[in-house]
C-alpha cells in the first residue's frame, strides 16, 4: 500500500457540488480556496487533475428551479447555462497564480469506445506535460445517460484510471466514511459487503450519488492500483494533508499491490458491455485459471453482440466474474454453444477477471 507522499505525484482530486453551492448559488470563497491549494501544490511539483461538479447546480439557480428537473431537456439547459459559470470562476482564481486551466468535457461514449479513450488520455496527459491543471466535469448538455445515471465520484476514478494516477482524492461535505457509531474508519483494506453496508445515497435536491458512488469510486481506484481518500473540503488544507498523511484526512482506500494493467482496466470499468455469456462450472475454473472461453463450456448467451465487443462473462448462477473481448458474434456463437469449434470465443489475453 501506498501511504508516502513520495509516492503521489499525479493526482485527481473531486470536489462535489454540496461543497461551494449553497440553495443553488456558488461560494465563490470556497472556490478560491480550493483552487489555491491546487495551485500551491502544482507549483510544488504535483501533477493535478481537477473534476468538478455544480454545472447543473448553478444552472438551476440561475434558471430559478428550486428542484432537479426531471425533464432531460430542462437538465441539458441548466447544464448549459451552469457550466460557464463554473469555468469561469476557477479561470478567474488558477490566473491569480499565474496558472492556466483547460475545460475538458467528457461523455462515457469517450471511456467505451477505445480510440477515444486514449485520444483523451493523450489530451490530459499533454496538458499536464504543459503545466495546465485540466478541469474536468461531464458533459451533461449533451449525454442522456450522464444526467440519468451518471456522478462525478465514478468519473473521477475513471479519470484517475485513464490517467495513471498515484492518488484519487474525493471531497464532499462528509469527513469519510463513517461507522455504525458514527466515527472515520481510517483505513479500508477491501471494500466488502459490511463495508457497503454502511454507505448511503443522497437525498440533496441538486445532487446526485453520495457515498453510495463513493465506495464504487473508490473500489475502481483501488483495482486500478490507485489509493484513494474520501475527505471533507470544508476543511482547510485538507487536500495538502491528504496528500502528506491520508490516514488523518479522512478514509483511506487501500490500492491493490496487485493492480489492473491498462488494458484491463479498460475492459473493466469503462467499456461498455454489448451482451452476455453464460457459462458452465468447468469453463469457469477455466477463465479463473487464466485460459481462453471455449464454445463448449458456453450453455447461454444474452444480447446481440459483434466481434471484437467487450461482453460480460457470467456463471450459471447469473454472477458476472469475468469480461472480455468476443471473437465471435452473437449469432455465430449461438450455433456453435456447448460444443467444440476451431476458434477461441474469448482469448485468454482479453479477459479480465473481475
Amino acid at each position: 500500500m501506498k501511504q508516502s507522499s513520495k509516492s503521489y505525484k499525479r493526482i485527481v482530486v473531486k470536489v462535489g457540488s454540496s461543497l461551494f453551492c449553497s440553495a443553488g448559488r456558488l461560494d465563490s470563497s470556497r472556490v478560491e480556496h480550493i483552487a489555491g491549494e491546487i495551485s500551491a501544490l502544482v507549483k510544488d511539483g504535483k501533477e493535478i487533475i481537477l473534476v468538478t461538479s455544480g454545472a447543473i447546480a448553478l444552472g438551476m439557480s440561475a434558471l430559478n428551479l428550486t428542484s432537479r428537473p426531471k425533464d432531460l431537456a430542462l437538465l441539458q439547459a441548466a447544464a448549459a447555462v451552469g457550466q460557464h459559470e463554473l469555468m469561469d470562476s476557477y479561470r478567474r482564481f488558477f490566473s491569480k497564480a499565474r496558472l492556466n486551466c483547460g475545460q475538458v468535457l467528457l461523455t462515457w461514449d469517450d471511456f467505451d469506445q477505445r480510440l477515444r479513450y486514449l485520444n483523451a488520455k493523450n489530451t490530459l496527459l499533454t496538458l499536464l506535460k504543459l503545466n495546465v491543471i485540466p478541469v474536468i466535469n461531464e458533459n451533461d448538455t449533451i449525454s442522456t445517460e450522464e444526467i440519468k445515471f451518471g456522478d462525478n465520484d465514478r468519473l473521477s476514478a475513471l479519470v484517475a484510471s485513464l490517467v495513471g494516477a498515484d492518488l484519487l482524492i474525493i471531497l464532499s461535505d462528509v469527513e469519510g466514511l463513517l461507522d455504525a457509531n458514527k466515527q472515520v474508519i481510517r483505513l479500508v483494506d477491501k471494500i466488502t459487503p459490511a463495508i457497503r453496508s454502511l454507505a448511503c445515497p443522497t437525498y440533496k435536491k441538486t445532487c446526485v450519488g453520495g457515498m453510495v458512488t463513493k465506495l464504487e469510486a473508490a473500489r475502481i481506484a483501488a483495482d486500478s492500483g490507485i489509493a484513494c481518500v474520501i475527505a471533507s473540503g470544508q476543511k482547510k488544507g485538507v487536500i495538502a494533508k491528504a496528500i502528506e498523511n491520508p490516514l488523518a484526512a479522512g478514509t483511506l482506500f487501500a490500492a491493490k499491490e496487485e493492480s489492473l494493467g491498462s488494458k484491463e482496466r479498460w475492459m473493466a470499468f469503462s467499456a461498455k458491455t454489448k451482451g452476455q455469456i453464460i457459462v458452465d462450472d468447468g469453463a469457469k475454473r477455466a477463465v479463473e485459471n487464466k485460459k481462453s472461453l471455449l464454445s463448449v463450456g458456453v450453455v447461454g448467451l444474452e444480447g446481440n453482440f459483434d466481434r471484437a465487443d467487450i461482453v460480460s462473462i457470467r456463471d450459471k448462477g447469473g454472477v458476472e466474474f469475468a469480461r472480455g473481448k468476443v471473437r465471435l458474434s452473437a449469432k455465430e456463437l449461438d450455433r456453435v454453444k456447448g460444443a467444440r469449434h476451431d476458434k477461441e470465443v474469448i482469448h485468454r489475453d482479453d479477459i479480465v477477471l473481475l
